[in-house]
């Protein structure tokens, strides 16, 4: 019971090549330029494939859109490469649509989208209908510092400093809804199973008063212009995000969950799991991103998500430093990776290594881990179930992945569309 699964090894290593190593964790943080071609996709360097269906399949897509300087490059920055975002202030302003392929493990398998805002991608010669038939989620991106001044009950917020400061904020505001709007829209009639995920972004600057003002003025108005077109049918989510704490981490744990088919699954193991064993919350996290891609049935509270989060970094950290052997051979988290911290309210934090990209951190009672052995039984059945759906997931991305080379080997893509040029 004990013994780890392996991780199925697979037909082709050139192929999954980068599924055998651990992501992020070498040099944490540095990845491949966004704007570079995945080899495994087939296409060019330079060259957007947007007609790749069993590619989207596989890897659904996550598009990033809203106007320019909203915050998307930041977003992606600080999640997915380690950013600080202090760094963010020194980005340049994204100007060609940018991809970045997310294969951290089977669970957290997805290609991000990060377009310019001044592109028009509803011209004729952007083919928006190709765009939006293998997409899995929007994310529309609303800069708050601009709502705030707008909003009919904030026109007196003392950081407005003269009034075509306020217009033009405004303009600003109206003219994003807009386009949330027309962006929606025009999605959801190529593809009603898009998400639509609006992310109310840098909100740090404003107090708790505003912020919740500015979430209830844009989710009215976003929501009256699609009952004034007929589309109330049409599923908005909101979210206050900033990349200066932990909620954009928790905004995108909660998007990228909606693209995970084995979820129910995950979350009926971890129910499974802490009611036998006593805990009273758990975490199934990616190490690399700290998105959490499953929790259990209880209420996630804001500061026990960014303490798991801290833990991670406290975790990998150290085994960077001392986890390594002499030679530096290794990686600094795997199979016995584990971490206990003792808090000074009687709770506990456990850490756990569940595949090489994931760990399961968990919060349990000073007078229930006196059982940790029964804890620790249940963790390895709850982690050979895990690597039971695992193996499941992998044969699916392998089968369809020898789809997709043979659709390449045809020359051209499925239904004859031109690809789009950078």
């Amino acid at each position: 019971m004990s013994q780890v699964l392996g991780k199925p090894q697979p037909e082709d290593e050139d192929d999954d090549e980068e599924e055998d190593e651990l992501v992020g964790l070498a040099d944490y943080g540095d990845g491949p330029d966004s704007s570079d071609a995945d080899p495994d996709s087939g296409a060019e360097e330079g060259v957007l494939d947007f007609s790749d269906p069993f590619s989207t399949e596989v890897k659904p897509r996550i598009l990033l859109m809203g106007l320019r300087r909203s915050g998307k490059s930041s977003i992606q920055k600080v999640v997915f490469h380690k950013m600080s975002p202090n760094e963010t202030l020194f980005l340049e302003s994204t100007n060609k649509i940018c991809r970045e392929d997310v294969s951290n493990s089977s669970f957290v398998n997805f290609q991000i989208w990060d377009f310019p805002g001044q592109i028009d991608f509803f011209d004729p010669t952007f083919d928006y209908e190709m765009i939006f038939r293998g997409t899995g989620a929007l994310i529309f991106v609303i800069d708050s510092q601009k709502v705030c001044h707008a909003c009919p009950s904030l026109k007196a917020c003392p950081a407005t400093r003269n009034k075509r400061e306020q217009q033009v904020k405004q303009d600003d505001y109206m003219e994003a809804l807009a386009r949330l709007h027309l962006t929606v829209t025009r999605a959801y009639k190529v593809n009603t199973d898009i998400n639509f995920e609006v992310f109310i972004h840098k909100v740090d600057g404003l107090s708790d008063d505003h912020k919740i003002e500015t979430q209830r003025d844009i989710h009215q108005r976003a929501n009256d212009d699609l009952a004034d077109a007929g589309l109330e049918k049409i599923h908005l989510s909101f979210y206050l995000t900033s990349i200066y704490d932990h909620s954009i981490f928790e905004a995108f744990s909660k998007v990228v969950q909606k693209l995970i088919p084995q979820l129910p699954t995950l979350e009926n193991l971890l129910n499974i799991f802490i009611s036998n064993s006593g805990i009273e919350k758990a975490f199934l996290f990616d190490v690399v991103s700290k998105i959490y891609i499953a929790t259990d049935s209880t209420p996630v509270d804001m500061q026990t998500y960014e303490l798991c989060c801290d833990m991670i970094d406290v975790v990998i950290d150290i085994s960077c430093i001392y986890g390594l052997k002499e030679d530096g051979a290794g990686t600094p988290y795997d199979k016995e990776s584990t971490a206990i911290i003792k808090l000074n309210n009687t709770t506990v934090l456990y850490l756990k290594e569940v595949t090489k990209f994931l760990a399961l951190v968990c919060f349990v009672r000073e007078e229930s881990f006196e059982r940790k052995g029964l804890i620790d039984y249940n963790f390895h059945c709850f982690r050979k179930a895990i690597h039971e759906v695992f193996e499941v997931r992998m044969k699916v991305v392998k089968s369809r992945k020898a789809q997709n080379r043979l659709q390449k080997k045809k020359g051209a893509t499925p239904n004859g569309t031109p690809r789009v040029l950078l």
